[in-house]
């Protein structure tokens, strides 16, 4: 048994039913509460006001509406995940993006969400050696990361960075980001998964950036090589090789190896299944809990 972990979901792993209105959020959130999961993190891809997932341009009343299913259903919201962008030599832009994010904290707030992943730059890598642009777009990231850290302390609200978007996939370089911010209320989530997308082990990742962890993805990944001819349906790791989301679990990544770091870490906290596989996604979700829980040796 591993005290102190609570398992539960990315509403990113029911994307293809809440993108094609089969299921509504409500109706997540009460398959949750039906399932051995314990939470939902809500994993928000735009600012559309009429997007399933509650963000800066939702109606005020589906915010509420929606924090106010998920306490009747006794499903804790544990955090909330948006996309932003600080890397530009624009001052006007990273100051929109900033305020961007300030008003997601706020959202949060009233969602009754203590914590938020922002990304810090556009999911899209950089080609060739991006090492000089990383240290060319380090002290933006790092102001803008500063500030929102600080305003959402004052809200109760812990934020982080993910190991997401090639350009700061590498575990070393969300550690740097980490201590470069050094504020005790910006850590990582740590996405087990996303680390095979820049070909890093991620038994050796993993272990490595657990010590700042706020929340953990479990998610997994089919892997051929780069020489490999899978088919349609795969997309390319930075150095080429062929990746397909995969039933937490059911893939190639050592999941055995990664929760023993996890259980060994002495980690708390929130555990989110992320589906990303071409199986149902209830079918995907119920089997990989299942497994997550094995895994963790939670009974």
């Amino acid at each position: 048994m591993t005290p102190g972990i609570r398992l539960g979901f990315s509403s990113y792993s029911f994307h293809s039913k809440l993108a094609t209105g089969e299921m509504t959020l409500p109706e997540v959130i009460d398959w949750v509460a039906a399932s051995e999961g314990e939470h939902l993190e809500l994993a928000s891809l735009g600012d559309d006001p009429g997007a399933p997932i509650p963000n800066i341009a939702s109606d005020p009343a589906y915010v509420e509406q929606i924090r106010a299913h998920a306490e009747q259903a006794e499903v804790t919201l544990s955090t909330l995940a948006i996309g932003a962008d600080f890397v530009t030599d624009d001052p006007a832009e990273l100051t929109a993006q900033i305020d961007r994010v300030r008003a997601h904290v706020d959202l949060a707030d009233r969602l009754g969400i203590r914590q938020m992943r922002h990304d810090v730059v556009a999911h899209a890598g950089r080609e060739g050696d991006d090492t000089p642009l990383f240290e060319k777009a380090l002290p933006s990231i790092v102001a803008a990361s500063k500030e929102i850290a600080q305003y959402a302390a004052t809200k109760g609200v812990t934020t982080s960075l993910e190991n997401h978007g090639f350009f700061v996939q590498a575990a070393d370089r969300v550690r740097r980001i980490i201590h470069a911010v050094d504020e005790p209320t910006f850590r990582t989530t740590v996405d087990v998964g996303n680390f095979v997308c820049v070909d890093e082990d991620p038994t050796v990742s993993v272990p490595q950036n657990l010590p700042y962890a706020m929340v953990v993805h479990l998610k997994d990944f089919y892997i051929r090589p780069a020489d490999a001819d899978p088919g349609e349906g795969w997309f390319r790791s930075r150095g080429g090789k062929h990746l397909r989301g995969a039933v937490v679990g059911n893939g190639d990544i050592d999941l055995r190896s990664v929760a023993r770091s996890i259980r060994t870490s002495g980690y708390t906290g929130f555990v989110s299944i992320e589906f990303e596989g071409w199986e149902d996604c209830l079918l995907g979700c119920e089997r990989g809990l299942a497994n997550a829980r094995r895994l963790l040796e939670i009974p």
